[in-house]
């Protein structure tokens, strides 16, 4: 099923039932009086976050929805039924905005989160609403209100705690096979993760974290060069940057791609670069000691973290993940409202 994380949509609320003109007609009643019922609500459109999707697939194919109509009211004051509701279903992470304006109107990030998108008419009063002691026989009812309608633009932003970003053939895809059962494409050539994907790292006694590897970054992604433009919004929510960096490049090398990566991100939107950040400098069984130590002094001035590892080995990952998980919780925290500790350059061994 292909990825897709943009959609627009046309909603429809149901129109409310109209009213009922109608006079009690039985034997031995004379002039029995109104008896119009009321006519039903319109169905609303609401959207909710369903944990079991990811993409917005489902809208390539089906952008109209409308929700049923009010029942008109009935004579023996009978209510018309209320019109059917529309539940549309997107995965969390989903922000919702009005097509035309582009205004935010609301943002889905928890399961089960509703948001209704149009509300249905209301029903029409029937006659009998209208009966007074000098109005005894009102020949008239009202028309139920029409239901709204709008246009809206859906964007997905993933959810996740992490989020791998790095140059082509950095091994994002790699190392998020390795951590988790994720299992991206990886090949020698670049571009070989064309859409986002979801890992989720089980670091045992009911630690988890959920990792996106997000398409890899090239100069000028942030203006539509390469697969950035498309994705750079999935960084937006994550709590934590992974920036994995090839440390074969050599110290100039690595230096370069890494300021391409944050610049690029910067450029999309400057507060990404705010985020808490852990430098992995991966490959390192392809290169030797020294070479490692370079590019680690080379990259140490950003005053992040730096993780060697090797994503193909296994070396170094264990280590990597524990600090994630460890900036992951104090992250957390802040947003609960507790101080997190600085944290300072820290050069693994």
């Amino acid at each position: 099923m292909d990825f897709v994380d943009q959609a627009e949509i046309f909603v429809k609320a149901g129109d409310g039932g109209a009213g009922c003109i109608s006079f009690r007609r039985e034997k031995y009643v004379p002039r029995g009086g109104p008896d119009g019922g009321d006519g039903g609500k319109g169905g609303d459109v609401i959207i909710e976050a369903d944990p079991g999707l990811n993409t917005l697939h489902a809208f390539r194919y089906r952008r109209s929805f409308k929700a049923e109509r009010g029942r008109g009211g009935q004579g023996k004051n009978r209510h018309g039924r209320s019109g059917r509701d529309v539940v549309i279903r997107v995965p969390p992470g989903t922000l919702v905005r009005d097509a035309e304006t582009g205004i935010i109107l609301a943002d889905l990030t928890r399961p089960g989160q509703r948001w209704t998108a149009a509300k249905g008419g209301k029903g029409g009063r029937g006659n009998a609403r209208f009966a007074t002691s000098t109005r005894q026989t009102p020949r008239y009812a009202q028309p139920g209100t029409r239901g709204e309608e709008r246009r809206l633009f859906l964007e997905l932003k993933l959810l996740a705690d992490i989020g791998l970003v790095g140059s082509p053939n950095a091994g994002k895809s790699t190392l998020l096979a390795g951590i988790s059962a994720a299992r991206p494409k990886v090949a020698d050539y670049p571009f070989t993760t064309l859409i986002p994907q979801l890992g989720v790292v089980d670091l045992g006694s009911d630690r988890t974290m959920v990792v996106a590897d997000i398409p890899g970054l090239i100069q000028g992604a942030h203006k539509g060069a390469g697969m950035g433009l498309d994705f750079l919004r999935h960084v937006e929510r994550t709590a934590v940057i992974l920036y994995v960096v090839d440390c074969s490049l050599g110290p100039e090398g690595v230096e370069r791609d890494f300021l391409t990566v944050l610049g690029e991100l910067k450029a999309y939107h400057a507060s990404l670069t705010k985020k808490p950040g852990i430098i992995a400098l991966n490959k390192v069984d392809i290169v030797t000691g020294e070479d490692v130590r370079a590019a680690a002094r080379a990259l140490s001035v950003h005053g992040m973290r730096i993780h060697p590892i090797s994503a193909a080995t296994g070396q170094g990952v264990s280590s990597l993940l524990e600090a994630l998980f460890q900036v992951i919780t104090r992250t957390r925290a802040d947003e609960e409202g507790e101080e997190a500790a600085p944290e300072g350059v820290e050069v693994e061994p």
